[in-house]
């Protein structure tokens, strides 16, 4: 478990160093104003003035200071110390030092790290991948939301990790029955190439995720799977209308999916 965490925080890092000066993450349009929130979770975030949102596995802050923008208060946290050394960075420039808070450690750990309670919980994109097992990501989640306080998740499916490295074919398992532990030299944005630093993966089926929410006493009110997604961040593909497919897949495979879970309101 150490080494694990060792090796993903030092790849999170490289690619921090990476992600700041992408043209993905465009941050010289971010910081003169534009979201990074995509349409997906805008639709199932709705009005988030005044609300007090936790955000699991925030990166270097984009996601978070967009809802800082929106009128909430949040509070980001990350296992990359640059990462959230960045965000700390991109709120003090933007003048959002008051509405959003990082915090920088495992999110398995965040109970002992914060004690406060959220109307929201919010995680997207890439997140639950990095973490072997998700008992206790379920637990966090259900543990920092108030009574009836929502749950907004939005991930890539399980079903785009069974393919090989080209993504032209499958050959993963879909189920959590293999660590992935590979050498990257790039990251999903544009950029160059950097000497192999390895990292370690899981593929969580959707049988997991619902289960492990469910353990903790949370009621899936709504779940969509999408045949596209907003980034292009894979290999192998074809813009479309609606965001990027897989090319030889369109429309017959599922991209990303979404949930929102409540808490139950007689949950302690």
């Amino acid at each position: 478990m150490e080494d694990y965490l060792k090796i993903n925080k030092a790849l999170w890092n490289q690619k921090t160093a990476t992600h700041l000066t992408s043209k993905f993450y465009d941050n010289e349009n971010f910081l003169k104003g534009k979201t990074s929130l995509k349409a997906i979770e805008l639709a199932l975030l709705g009005d988030v003035k005044g609300k007090k949102i936790l955000h699991l596995q925030c990166h270097f802050g984009q996601d978070t200071l967009s809802l800082a923008r929106m009128g909430a208060i949040v509070t980001g946290v990350d296992l990359s110390d640059k990462a959230i050394e960045q965000a700390q960075g991109f709120a003090k420039q933007l003048g959002l030092e008051q509405q959003a808070n990082f915090i920088c450690c495992n999110v398995n750990e965040l109970d002992q790290h914060l004690t406060e309670q959220f109307d929201m919980v919010f995680t997207s994109y890439g997140t639950i991948a990095w973490l072997p097992t998700i008992d206790k990501w379920g637990q966090i989640v259900a543990h920092f939301l108030k009574p009836a306080g929502q749950f907004i998740f939005a991930e890539f499916h399980p079903m785009i990790w069974m393919l090989d490295d080209d993504f032209k074919k499958l050959e993963y398992p879909y189920f959590n029955t293999k660590t992935f532990h590979e050498a990257y030299t790039t990251s999903y944005t544009d950029g160059e190439e950097h000497p192999p630093m390895m990292g370690y993966s899981w593929n969580h089926p959707l049988s997991e995720v619902f289960q492990v929410l469910l353990k903790n006493k949370l009621i899936i009110k709504d779940f969509q799977e999408y045949d596209y997604s907003p980034y292009n961040c894979f290999p192998n593909t074809v813009e479309v209308k609606s965001g990027y497919q897989i090319k030889g897949f369109e429309g017959k495979l599922p991209m990303v999916y979404t949930l929102v879970a409540e808490r139950m309101s007689f949950f302690l």
